[in-house]
């Protein structure tokens, strides 16, 4: 699992291959069929393939199962190879640690509210996203917490999800991602997105980045 530094580990720039990750990000999540084909096989140029599997294996958690899987099965049309394996074994208590301390990372000050407000929804959701969500995927090492939160806002961003965008614009700065690189991500992301969709993701962003 990942470790203590891999979580809080800076992201200070925002270099092609990230770029590319949040806007396949972005396509995964609300694209049709041809449009997530043709981002995928442009992928290998661009982004590294471990880079591209994490993704998709986390595109699960905000855009549902079907999505992740028809995106995987587009990508073994070009990529056959596991590029990021899992590995049998890790135990429950393992991923809860590991996922509590990312959700925590990600949440900061607001982690405590958070996993109240979600065990009052119901325990059981509280529990799959700490141990399957935070746990067994989001702290998996093979790509930094920045850059999964970067493409969590893209996620969010495109499939009208405010609240956790909201959220997760807060985790990116709190994975240590720039100020500067999740401006041009969101900037990136917005030329996307209709026009409206754009501002009212720009104007979010707006006030998380003036708290």
């Amino acid at each position: 699992m990942m470790p203590p530094d891999q979580r809080s580990a800076n992201l200070s720039g925002f270099d092609d291959a990230t770029r590319a990750l949040v806007r396949l990000s972005a396509v995964v999540t609300v694209g049709d069929e041809r449009e997530v084909r043709e981002a995928l096989a442009a992928a290998p140029n661009d982004i590294p393939a471990l880079w591209v599997e994490e993704l998709l294996l986390q595109t699960y958690l905000f855009a549902g199962f079907p999505r992740s899987l028809n995106a995987m099965r587009e990508w073994r049309r070009i990529h056959p190879a596991v590029a990021s394996p899992f590995t049998p074994g890790e135990t429950q208590a393992a991923a809860r640690r590991d996922g509590e301390a990312t959700c925590a990372v990600v949440y900061g000050s607001m982690y405590r509210r958070l996993r109240d407000n979600v065990r009052a929804l119901h325990p059981l959701l509280d529990e799959r996203m700490v141990v399957d969500g935070y746990g067994m995927i989001l702290s998996r090492p093979q790509l930094d917490l920045g850059r999964r939160e970067l493409c969590i806002v893209a996620a969010c961003a495109a499939s009208g999800q405010d609240r956790q965008l909201h959220s997760h614009l807060h985790g990116a700065r709190n994975a240590g991602v720039a100020l500067a690189v999740i401006d041009a991500a969101v900037d990136d992301v917005a030329t996307l997105l209709s026009p409206a969709r754009a501002t009212t993701v720009r104007l979010l962003w707006a006030r998380v980045r003036g708290k």
